[in-house]
This record gives structure tokens, sequence and C-alpha cells, in this order.
């Protein structure tokens, strides 16, 4: 079921130029760079990495297409959605659908107001019917938060709900709702700090900002899983942690977009008002990566 949606699917940095516009020459390069030289399983956009809250649904199009294009049909993209009705989700998922994304990735709204269990249902319900595209839930906004329960009731009431991005980074909440989706749908972690136990735990892959930092290392982390080589994930666990302990603030995706730049490739600057990493956060990370044999 849904058999390409699995492994390591980083979600790439939206490259923004100083005037605000897209280059989506380093768009392509990257791309090419996790499929051809990383071997990476997948591709997500417009997702938090990705600053997709900034995005217009004009953007949120050019942005797919251009990776679309890139990726050909040797690895799966997800689009990403981030907004705050169920009518502004419909109309971006309408826009990407003539581009073969393997599924949309939809948060719950995260502004103030939060639905009850019926509603959200409805809203997850009401997108995947009216874009006629599969839906990955982005379980992340904290006052929106799903709990295993209604995730799981939402997979088995609406059948376009392929999977879920369990992000927050509490590994017992995945850990429940592995047990209680079972093989229903794909549980994607994003529990940047505690990929090794994900899949060790039997999470489908991630999606997570620590994959576009370091997507090396974590496509070699996930095969030893594969494999059942424990020791061998556990050291490469144990080289990630600093990177994502050096990465992990407000500004996550610039501080993404850092690690990209110290290795070599281009991830523009953040959209205002979101800061660039600052001189004290590049020391760490630069020492994170110089210790994980990244630079």
């Amino acid at each position: 079921m849904h058999e390409p949606i699995r492994g390591i699917i980083p979600p790439m940095v939206t490259p923004f130029r100083a005037d605000g516009t897209i280059d989506e020459d380093a768009l392509r390069a990257d791309a090419r760079y996790l499929i051809e030289t990383a071997g990476v399983h997948g591709l997500a956009v417009c997702g938090s990495t990705g600053e997709g809250h900034t995005l217009s649904t004009e953007e949120t199009r050019q942005i797919t297409a251009v990776v679309a294009k890139e990726a050909g049909a040797r690895v799966p993209i997800i689009t990403g959605v981030i907004a705050n009705s169920t009518a502004a989700v419909i109309e971006r998922g309408r826009a990407v659908g003539d581009l073969g994304v393997a599924a949309l990735q939809v948060t719950p709204v995260h502004y103030l107001f939060r639905p009850d269990d019926d509603a959200m249902v409805r809203h997850f319900a009401e997108i995947a019917e009216a874009t006629e595209l599969p839906v990955i839930i982005y379980n992340v906004v904290p006052w929106t938060y799903l709990s295993p329960q209604l995730l799981t009731r939402i997979i088995d009431e609406v059948p376009g709900v392929i999977g879920v991005k369990q992000s927050a980074g509490d590994l017992k909440l995945l850990a429940d709702l592995l047990v209680m989706a079972g093989d229903r749908a794909r549980i994607l972690s994003a529990v940047d700090a505690l990929l090794y136990p994900s899949f060790a735990l039997g999470s489908a892959g991630a999606i997570a900002a620590i994959l576009t930092a370091a997507p090396t290392l974590c496509v070699e982390l996930w095969n030893a899983v594969q494999a059942g080589d424990h020791a061998r994930g556990r050291a490469l666990h144990e080289r990630l942690l600093p990177i994502w302990n050096a990465i992990f603030a407000d500004n996550l995706p610039a501080n993404t977009r850092c690690c990209m730049q110290l290795q070599g490739r281009a991830g523009g600057v953040p959209r205002p008002p979101m800061p660039a990493t600052s001189d004290e956060q590049m020391g760490p990370i630069r020492e994170a990566l110089a210790a994980a044999g990244l630079i």
C-alpha cells in the first residue's frame, strides 16, 4: 500500500533570494543532489522546513513543478500545505493536482481556534475528496495536536488519508500510533532527535529537517536499521544527534540552510521575518558537522 512513500524523504528548503523570489536553479540542483548523491527515497516540498506557511498558492505550484520535473519518475514528491481553512487547503491541493505528486502533506489549522474532533474529521475528508489526492496528516501544530486515537479515527473513516507525519518530539505518541494504526497507514517520523528508535519501532520512514541537513547519514541510518545492523544504527544516531541539537531553534529552516551551505549546497536565505543563522549558532553547527565527518 502506497509503497513508494517510504524511507528517507527530506523536506526541502525553499531557496529564496534576497528579494523574496525563488531560486529555481538552486532548487533543481538540490533535488539532483538529494536523489543522485545522497540516495534519498522521496522529496517533500513546501513543508515547515520549506517555510510553507509563507508561500502563496502560485509559489506552491511553482516549487512543486520544478522539483517534480527534476525528479521525474525517480522518487515520489509530496507537497506540503499549511493553511487555516479547508477551502485554502483545497485550493493549493488542486493547484498541484496535475503535477504527479504522490500525496499532500497537510497540517491541521495552525491559528488559535481548534476545531472539535468531528470538524477535524470533516476537514480532512473534504480535502481528500475535493483534491482527489492522497493526504498525509502533518501532526505538528501545538494547539491542534491530534491524539493517536483521533488520528486512527481519521485513518479509518477517511479513505483518502493514507498516513501521518508524527512530529513534536514525543516518541511515546509515535509508538502508540504505530500500534493503533497498524498497516492501515504510512506512519512517518518527524522526531528528528530519535530517528533510530523510530525506525526500529517500525515507522515507514521519515520527513524531518535533519534529513535535509545531513541526508547521507540519514540514508545510511535507514539502510542500517532495515538490514538489522543496530550497532551501526546507534553509531549513526550518535553522529546525528549533535547536529540536531545544534540546529534546533525557532529559526530551524535557516539553520538547515546553514548546514547545506557548509556542505557546499545552495539554500538561499530565509523569508522575513525569520532571522538567518546567527554567529552564535554557526559555531556549534560547524562543530557538529565536522564531528560527524560531513565537513
